[in-house]
């Protein structure tokens, strides 16, 4: 098992991924923010879907679902159309321009990344991949479990339930990993 001093480099590396997510948002176009990109990115990975499910794969709550799926539609990015089995709901589908604009955000996305790793050998590509996917697992689908920490790091007692902000498994915000 990794040390203590492993885990807390960890923790400030993983902190310092944000710097990465900020550079792939600065390359989604001007009318495509990074929740636009979201919606794209999780309806051209899963099909179509209704909102609560889009919503719970966001791990944002129906009205900041409804406003990104709102930007999406006037843009001409998706349908809407009546879910067959409750008239009340609506399936979310990408159009022919939401394609159009998801392999835009694929290419732009790819490039960057090309680009920032072009150091680095296919070897070590593929190791970060492995990796990220390991750690993703490990980690599970943190949405709705609370994470068990000690009442305080030094000490040895019982476990106390934290809610944590959600984490995502292939929920990512951004298409990087489309």
């Amino acid at each position: 098992m990794a040390e203590q001093a492993q885990f807390e480099e960890l923790a400030r590396q993983l902190s310092a991924v944000g710097a990465v997510k900020r550079d792939l948002g600065r390359i989604l176009p001007m009318d495509c923010p990074a929740g636009s990109a979201a919606v794209l990115t999780l309806l051209g990975r899963h099909g179509d879907m209704r909102m609560s499910k889009l919503a719970e794969l966001l791990s944002v709550d129906m009205s900041v679902t409804s406003r990104h799926v709102a930007h999406v539609a006037a843009r001409g990015w998706i349908e809407r159309h009546p879910d067959p089995a409750d008239r009340r709901s609506r399936i979310l589908r990408l159009t022919p321009a939401g394609l159009a604009q998801l392999d835009e955000l694929s290419r732009r996305t790819t490039h960057l990344l090309a680009e920032r790793l072009a150091d680095w050998s296919d070897d070590e590509v593929s190791q970060l991949i492995r990796l990220m996917t390991r750690l993703r697992t490990s980690f599970g689908d943190c949405r709705s479990a609370p994470v068990r920490l000690p009442a305080h790091p030094a000490e040895d007692t019982a476990p106390v339930a934290v809610q944590t902000t959600p984490a995502f498994d292939e929920t990512t915000r951004t298409p990087a990993s489309t």
